[in-house]
């Protein structure tokens, strides 16, 4: 298991702003850097799991890498094809776009509709189910806000987003199921219960995240 993980966290960092010194910043530049940082620490608890130290384990992760240079001067050319960037950055930025408006339009679909049926006097049951639209727009605008890029954060990895947008979608789905459960059963206990699951869930999750996350600030 690894020790010392804020530490370790800092030297991997180190290691890798020494290696990419006087690569101007960009949008690929954070994500190759989150990807080998991740890559690291798998390759040093392999390391460890085989009996060794936790130092030596990193000296040899670090070796695995191999070399490096021809990483940094494709990142060097990148930093300075400042239309290159451009293009990227405006293409990545109509993609959360969208994510963002499509998320925002199930979350209304689903409020919207949930109130119509209310007013309709339906069963208590089908009042509730188009609550879903709703878990699915918030994971949806969750994803698509962490990956966007703006002017004082870089956009998140897209893995780890992934991980974010499922464990909102967790915690809404906690909700739905605790409504429809509690109308479905009468029982409040049930609603409880199918919120505890799912929720504890989601949260634990987002803690985690929460807890393990890289600094994503670019440098003024």
């Amino acid at each position: 298991m690894v020790r010392n993980n804020g530490a370790l966290d800092k030297k991997i960092k180190t290691f890798l702003d020494n290696t990419f010194s006087g690569v101007g910043p960009s949008q690929q530049l954070f994500e190759l850097k989150e990807e080998l940082a991740i890559n690291l620490k798998e390759k040093i608890r392999d390391f460890m799991a085989k009996g060794m130290e936790e130092e030596q384990a990193y000296k040899e992760a670090v070796i695995s890498l191999g070399d490096l240079s021809g990483l940094v001067d494709d990142m060097r050319r990148i930093g300075q094809d400042t239309t290159r960037q451009a293009v990227y950055s405006t293409m990545t930025a109509r993609i959360s776009l969208a994510g963002i408006i499509a998320g925002s339009l199930l979350i209304l679909f689903g409020i919207f509709t949930v109130t119509m049926l209310y007013f309709m006097n339906v069963p208590e049951i089908a009042v509730s189910g188009p609550g879903i639209f709703i878990v699915a727009g918030g994971a949806v605008l969750t994803y698509s806000i962490l990956t966007r890029e703006t002017r004082k954060k870089y956009a998140m990895n897209k893995i780890r987003a992934v991980f974010y947008a499922l464990s909102i979608g967790l915690m809404l789905f906690g909700f739905f199921t605790a409504v429809t459960s509690r109308f479905a059963t009468g029982e409040t206990y049930v609603a409880i219960a199918s919120l505890m699951v799912f929720f504890l869930a989601g949260f634990g999750l987002f803690l985690f995240l929460i807890l393990t996350g890289s600094n994503r600030r670019k440098e003024v």
